[in-house]
């Protein structure tokens, strides 16, 4: 009987990033301690209540800023449109609560609007005229600021593949701009722009450096007091069950309304590129002025803000090694992202090639792992790796393997790989998705094997997807905080955990310092990689 390579390998790389799911799922069945009853006595509904409106309020939100720059920049000609084609994605570099820093600092009583206030008009009270963006409203305001690139750079692509058939059909029918773009540009890329704000759902969900700075009460919250102020780890695997089933509620939701919709291109008739419109007058200023304004409240505001701080402070670059912390950060990134990208793929064909329920099902189970939150994760993944080595290692005599992977590298890129699978995945899935079945069966007829049509035609086609996927992963990696500070080895720093410990101590202005460097690298990786990744060509 013949190995089927596809199938097995994407059945255990599921299986494998299931284990810490299936760890939180069996702490569901545990004993809590009394934390349980007083928070459902007291604040479990606000939790969930403002979990809910912060989620809905920033898929909202971003949806709106995603999809409408992507338009405006795919599908027409204005001052600076090229410019703002990869400016906008410039906001992945800013982490939620950088941002949350910078909006906090800027409104603040006596803060920089203050200062600048003060400086051009004199002496006067405007703190009673500064307005305050802080609670909810803060916290939605900075997580959607941060995380619309999602939907940006996912639906840009898919506008990019739509032909000039697409526009025709409409003026044919004799649409209005708007009317083509919702009842034909939109649907055509729905699977992009579902899986951005399915990103942006679960970003938002495991979401606490935002939240927790503008004291904000959510699930996540409830999450992170569980562990660490009542020390109710099973009580915090079972709030992060509720996350992982209201989470794959929305994918089967989104699934079933699909139904059997299909997305791809028909090749029969060409594929006929189409041609830019070339806006003037007030169109024009309108357009520009919508993509200036979400370019520079998304990164120019948290940029300026931080540069404004290491200015006024210098004295916080004295003992920053920079070097250090850089070749830790850029470590972690090329490693992790390495093993994701292939593994990602080898799953992604094996669910193409297969087309098993089962398979199916393990798939969409092990990317949901996205809405743990990050500490959750690495306290999961080291209850299971205590687990196997009492269980397991012990009893048959073998070496404690707990140094291994506990405060290690490898330990780190592992929870990193479960972690951010999901980006991975739903990245090359979304690629995947304008692959006509018809290519494979083609391949096979010319004598073409899985192997050869896997490595010398899907990869191929699926380099700009590639490109994308890296970049997403690289910028999560960056920005990424809980798994390395409980994960890390003694001693070893990124940007992000010393910028965290710098404002844990309260020292904000210390923590400008490694924010700004980890913007500028971010910054700095997005410009390098964005003119392979926002091609205007369908090569």
């Amino acid at each position: 009987m013949r190995i089927n390579f596809w199938y097995i390998s994407s059945f255990f790389i599921s299986v494998f990033v299931l284990i810490p799911i299936l760890t939180v799922f069996s702490s569901f069945f545990e004993n809590t301690s009394n934390y349980f009853q007083v928070l459902k006595d007291t604040f479990l509904v606000e939790y969930i209540l403002n979990s809910l409106i912060l989620l809905f309020s920033v898929l909202i939100l971003t949806f709106l800023i995603g999809t409408g720059s992507a338009y405006l920049v795919s599908f027409f000609e204005f001052p600076f449109s090229n410019f703002f084609k990869w400016a906008l994605i410039l906001s992945f570099a800013v982490p939620p609560y950088i941002y949350a820093y910078s909006l906090t600092a800027f409104f603040e009583n006596y803060g920089t609007a203050f200062t600048i206030l003060k400086s051009l008009f004199g002496e006067a009270n405007y703190n009673q005229s500064i307005p305050k963006f802080d609670g909810l409203f803060g916290a939605i305001l900075s997580i959607s600021f941060s995380l619309y690139a999602y939907v940006y750079v996912l639906a840009r692509a898919s506008f990019l593949y739509q032909p000039q058939n697409l526009i025709d059909l409409g003026k044919n029918l004799g649409f209005t701009k708007f009317k083509t773009l919702y009842s034909i540009i939109l649907p055509a890329a729905r699977p992009a722009i579902v899986a951005g704000l399915s990103l942006v759902a679960m970003e938002t969900l495991a979401e606490f450096g935002a939240v927790d700075f503008f004291s904000i009460n959510t699930l996540t919250t409830g999450i992170y007091n569980s562990w660490i102020a009542f020390d109710d780890l099973a009580f915090a695997n079972q709030l992060s069950f509720f996350l992982l089933l209201f989470i794959f509620a929305l994918f089967v939701l989104e699934n079933f309304s699909r139904k059997k919709a299909k997305y791809h291109m028909n090749s029969r008739g060409g594929f006929k590129q189409k041609q830019k419109i070339k806006l003037s007058g007030s169109k024009s200023l309108m357009a520009f002025t919508f993509c200036f304004l979400v370019f520079f409240l998304s990164f120019l505001f948290p940029l300026i803000q931080m540069v404004y701080w290491t200015i006024k402070f210098p004295e916080n670059l004295i003992d920053l090694q920079i070097t250090k912390l850089l070749i830790n950060t850029l470590y972690l990134v090329v490693l992790s992202s390495l093993f994701l990208i292939i593994f990602a793929l080898i799953s992604n064909y094996g669910n193409r090639v297969n087309k098993d329920k089962t398979l199916n099902i393990l798939s969409t189970l092990s990317i949901s792992g996205y809405a743990i939150p990050g500490v959750i994760l690495a306290v999961a993944f080291i209850t299971f790796i205590a687990w196997f080595d009492e269980s397991v290692i012990k009893t048959y005599g073998f070496l404690s393997i707990k140094k291994v992977f506990i405060g290690s590298i490898l330990g780190l890129v592992i929870v990193y790989f479960i972690r951010f699978y999901s980006l991975a995945f739903n990245g090359i899935k979304s690629g995947y998705e304008k692959i006509n079945i018809s290519v494979d069966e083609s391949s096979y007829l010319l004598g073409y094997s899985k192997r050869k049509t896997f490595m010398n035609i899907h990869i191929p086609f699926l380099r700009n997807s590639l490109l994308f996927v890296f970049i997403l992963i690289s910028l999560e990696i960056i920005r990424e905080l809980p798994i390395t500070l409980i994960l890390r080895p003694f001693n070893f720093e990124t940007f992000a955990t010393t910028a965290y410990i710098s404002a844990s101590e309260d020292l904000l202005e210390a923590a400008a310092v490694p924010s700004l460097f980890l913007i500028l690298i971010a910054t700095s990786f997005i410009i390098v990689t964005s003119k392979y990744i926002l091609r205007d060509n369908h090569g």
